[in-house]
């Protein structure tokens, strides 16, 4: 070891004897500076503007725009400028022989001019700490973990490229040569983890020699022992290459045993790189302070659960329907990426993918005119350069599973003991289910389901249709991420006409009734109230004489007349309560929502009235504002003149629930009934609401979970975070720029300079 030090500290006084070492400390000082008080002008910008800032630290350091991601993308340019002479420069000249005749082995030789690299790239590290100790001035709240992790990741990358580097100066005299064949080493190992994926072995070998996102983990926070054991194989493997090209140069064995040598070191090193990487193998820190980079304790207590068998997922992937790319082969390591986090909890998670073509969309007939389906997806193979006789046809996907209900849209099934379920892909930004929607499939799995009944046969709001009146993108649409069915609940049609009782139900839900109640479907109704189940009564104006029979034994009643909101810019029948305490207290979001004064959005509502006669304890969720807000009891036009308060006419001003919660102890439970006077809230078009900011999807779930006691949705939030504000202005950020981009770099080219002028002197 004192051979190598001795190697190493000549090795690094020959570094800094020539410009290159210096020039690169300033180049990489005055690129992060950029890079640095870029982000943090954004950001102190937007604060100063009044948006609301979180996750500063991984904003301004992590992955993906952050100073160390910034960083990792362009280190690669310089080192091959470091390394190239680190052998080379003995062979070319002559000095290699002055070291194989002195007392060093090669070794000490190798492992010196290794250790000097590392020590070069603990300078490069503390440039880097510059901005880090910045970072935890101007963040309030800095979050260390992150940073630790995040400098850890890159100086396990600059070491490896390093010893890359070092193994290609042993290949030539020429300095140059090495520099770009280092280069040439660092894009295959890059780019190799993108080739040749549609072959499932190649794939798992070439994914695991790829270098390519191995520290975007480490940038986020998470530190696992794959990726750190990953940086240590591949080191060690370029070190080893290295001795032994030295000594081959010294010696006269036949060539097979030379090459046996290189074979064997990679053999071991794929063997111990794939072992480590199992699932069970690996260890995990999450270094974040929120733990972001783990699942959520009630997510864990969920897996936890699952302790008698393999849950086993299956994707249905249709080669005709659009999502067929992100279910490829090709993607096959980023699905296992996705499923990472989960199988750090339950590694006896078991994988399958099923490729098929079916139906997706009449629009492909259209294109393809005079083509047969067959013909149709041999063509679309042949454009996605896909084995076409790896797809089912229609006929062999159906004798297996019909996934005529789930549109032939790319869908995982989720199987444990005998039970399964979907999970599906979403029309949305994200496309994946997240750590919601995944949990309660899996919850899905191990508990009974909540059931959401729907009361049809008085005309009520459908959860079978797309209307802007109608219920299904809340209830049943399965490719909207926050319907009841990705969410953990089952929905139904109930319906009482033949006399039939209420079935076994979470909550039964009557949205605007159009007709009255027949006397014995009012009788089961009241009978159901009786028994204690929980309920949700929609209302509308107009429609008080078909609820209130059933309302007033509840000590309730929906109130004469419609409220009206004065507005400039909405329809004056645009209602927008605001949420109060005890509705904020149903939810994380909906806490949220109203600590941000977030309003939910009713359009045709008619107040509430309540009082203790019905044996309730009742409290309102929803309250009107006394200021722009009045009931107005003649008849309401909204397409003509403004509307205006008229007492004369019967207007009163109050201010008034319009949604209400009710509760009692009975038969052992809290029972739960909710009224509202007003049955769009929770319609297709109130939820996709765009001119006003609304809570009303929060607050949909928000109950839904309340009749359910909390089973679901599932509750997947994490503490929020600290890092949500910035101790500096702009114009302490210009003085940043000064130092960062004029004053240390001068300084360190002042340094440079002047050790140089003195060794030129020496």
């Amino acid at each position: 070891m004192k051979r190598s030090v001795r190697v190493a500290k000549m090795e690094l006084s020959t570094l800094f004897y020539s410009p290159i070492a210096w020039f690169l400390l300033i180049v990489l000082l005055f690129q992060c500076g950029l890079v640095y008080t870029s982000v943090l002008d954004g950001q102190v910008t937007g604060q100063q503007l009044g948006r609301d800032l979180s996750f500063l630290t991984r904003k301004i350091f992590g992955y993906p725009a952050g100073l160390f991601y910034s960083m990792i993308s362009k280190i690669y340019l310089y080192l091959p400028l470091l390394t190239m002479g680190l052998i080379s420069r003995e062979i070319s000249s002559g000095t290699i022989k002055l070291l194989y005749s002195s007392p060093l082995k090669v070794r000490h030789i190798v492992f010196g001019k290794f250790l000097a690299m590392m020590a070069y790239n603990l300078l490069l590290l503390l440039i880097l700490g510059l901005f880090v100790l910045s970072g935890a001035i101007v963040i309030k709240g800095t979050d260390p973990g992150l940073l630790f992790s995040g400098l850890l990741g890159i100086y396990l990358l600059l070491c490896t490229y390093s010893a890359i580097g070092l193994f290609m100066s042993c290949l030539t005299s020429y300095q140059v040569v090495a520099a770009i064949s280092t280069l040439v080493v660092f894009g295959i190992l890059s780019y190799i983890g993108t080739m040749w994926q549609d072959i499932d072995f190649v794939r798992d070998l070439t994914y695991f020699i790829s270098i390519s996102g191995r520290t975007e983990n480490m940038l986020n926070g998470l530190i696992s022992s794959k990726d750190c054991l990953y940086f240590l194989l591949i080191t060690g493997m370029f070190l080893a290459f290295s001795i032994y090209k030295l000594l081959g140069d010294r010696e006269t064995k036949p060539g097979y045993i030379k090459a046996g040598r290189y074979v064997l070191i990679v053999v071991c090193t794929l063997l111990i790189g794939y072992v480590s990487s199992r699932p069970g193998a690996i260890g995990y820190y999450d270094a974040t302070a929120g733990k972001a980079n783990t699942l959520s304790v009630n997510v864990q207590q969920i897996i936890k659960g699952m302790d008698k068998g393999p849950v086993e997922v299956t994707s249905y992937i249709n080669l005709l329907e659009g999502h067929y790319g992100y279910g490829s082969p090709a993607q096959r390591n980023m699905d296992m990426a996705r499923w990472e986090r989960y199988l750090r909890f339950k590694p006896d998670m078991q994988f399958k993918y099923v490729y098929y073509y079916d139906t997706a969309d009449a629009y492909i007939f259209k294109s393809n005119p005079g083509l047969s389906l067959k013909d149709i997806a041999s063509k679309t193979a042949l454009t996605y350069k896909a084995d076409f006789s790896r797809f089912l046809g229609p006929g062999q996907i159906r004798k297996r599973i019909n996934l005529k209900p789930e549109e032939n849209r790319y869908v995982m099934q989720l199987k444990y003991q005998g039970k399964t379920t979907f999970l599906r892909l979403y029309d949305d930004m994200q496309v994946f289910p997240g750590e919601t929607e995944t949990a309660a499939a899996l919850k899905r799995l191990t508990t009974k389901l909540p059931k959401i009944g729907f009361l049809e046969g008085q005309l009520e709001r459908s959860i079978d249709k797309t209307g802007d009146r109608d219920y299904k993108q809340l209830t049943n649409q399965t490719h909207f991420r926050y319907a009841l069915v990705n969410q953990g609940f089952d929905v139904a049609n109930i319906s009482l006409k033949d006399g039939d009782s209420i079935p076994d139900v979470a909550a039964l839900v009557i949205a605007d009734p159009k007709t009255d109640f027949d006397t014995i479907t009012l009788a089961r109704l009241r009978q159901y109230i009786t028994r204690g189940g929980n309920l949700l009564i929609a209302g509308e104006p107009g429609k008080q004489s078909v609820l209130n029979p059933l309302l007033r034994p509840l000590g309730v009643s929906i109130m004469d007349g419609i409220l009206v909101q004065k507005s400039k810019d909405n329809a004056p029948d645009l209602v927008l309560p605001s949420l109060t305490e005890t509705a904020a207290a149903l939810s994380p979001t909906l806490r949220m929502a109203f600590e941000d004064s977030i309003r939910v959005s009713m359009p045709g509502v008619a107040g509430l009235s309540y009082d203790n006669t019905g044996g309730f304890e009742v409290r309102p969720l929803l309250m009107t504002d006394g200021k722009l807000t009045w009931i107005k009891k003649g008849k309401l036009t909204v397409d003509s003149a403004d509307v205006v308060f008229d007492p004369a006419g019967g207007d009163e001003k109050a201010v008034v629930p319009t949604a209400l919660a009710l509760t009692r102890k009975i038969n052992g439970k809290e029972q739960r009934i909710v009224v509202t006077g007003d049955g769009d809230f929770m319609s297709n078009t109130e939820l996709r609401r765009w001119n006003v900011k609304t809570a009303n999807f929060y607050f949909n779930t928000a109950l839904f979970g309340w009749f359910s006691y909390g089973q679901f949705p599932i509750d997947a939030a994490r503490p929020k975070p600290t890092d949500t504000h910035l101790n500096i202005t702009l114009s302490g950020v210009t003085r940043l720029k000064y130092l960062f981009l004029a004053i240390l770099p001068g300084l360190l080219l002042i340094a440079g300079a002047v050790f140089l002028i003195r060794r030129k002197r020496k």
